[in-house]
């Protein structure tokens, strides 16, 4: 058996919901995060199978960006936001992709330029679940998958020169099918963020935070999620 890189993924997404249910950390009523991008859509899809066939029923659904809302509108999952009484600003648990998981399941995500409201949610959940293809497993951060940081477009400048104090080279995303720079859904841009050596993620979290003019950057270092890494064999790792 060897399976494909979206094959990973959705035994990944599916093994995680599966799991969680099992160990009672899915439960009916509960409040759940859901995280955007190729390797969190395959996981509401198994949440949406687990309440059809029910499993599940009374999820409450926060979405990280416009294509999970649209995900879960299309698939009967009710979509709140954090503000909404019946959430009042805490989750039960979040459920998201990575793009790179490290040492200790620390994280970079942004890599579909959703990473602030992936870490408002992930960092407002009581438990975290990350799901990933085996690709996605590092040693280090820094040099392979470049940091996504999210800015003010006014700022743009003064935090490249911020950035570069700290060693970073800074890329400002393009948009594919679109002229000019990619908008976040919260009408900010992105720089993508390489070093030309491995960076502790944790401290570089705080250094960049600190900078006027920077939104959030991708580093999910304050929480120690869950994650469940699919591997070519077909089999599943779960690092706690």
């Amino acid at each position: 058996m060897s399976l494909s890189k979206d094959e990973q993924k959705i035994l990944a997404a599916s093994s995680a919901v599966d799991t969680l249910i099992t160990e009672g950390k899915i439960f009916s009523g509960m409040k759940i995060g859901l995280g955007t991008g190729s390797t969190a859509m395959p996981a509401v899809k198994r949440l949406a199978e687990r309440i059809a066939d029910g499993t599940l029923h009374d999820i409450k659904a926060v979405a990280t960006s416009f294509q999970t809302t649209l995900a879960c509108e299309e698939l009967g999952i009710p979509v709140y936001t954090l503000n909404d009484r019946a959430i009042v600003g805490q989750l039960d648990l979040a459920i998201d992709g990575a793009d790179e998981i490290g040492i200790g399941n620390s994280l970079i995500k942004g890599g579909g330029a959703a990473l602030l409201r992936e870490k408002i949610i992930a960092y407002n959940s009581k438990f975290f679940a990350i799901v990933a293809d085996e690709s996605k497993a590092v040693t280090s951060h820094g040099t392979g998958f470049a940091l996504p940081v999210e800015i003010i477009a006014e700022a743009r400048v003064p935090v490249e020169k911020a950035l570069g104090a700290l060693g970073a080279e800074c890329t400002l995303r393009e948009g594919v099918r679109k002229a000019g720079p990619v908008i976040t859904d919260n009408g900010n841009m992105i720089l993508d963020c390489l070093w030309k050596a491995p960076v502790n993620a944790s401290e570089m979290e705080d250094k960049i935070n600190a900078i006027t003019g920077v939104v959030e950057c991708g580093f999910f270092t304050k929480l120690h999620p869950v994650a469940f890494i699919a591997h070519a064999d077909g089999s599943v790792e779960v690092r706690r």
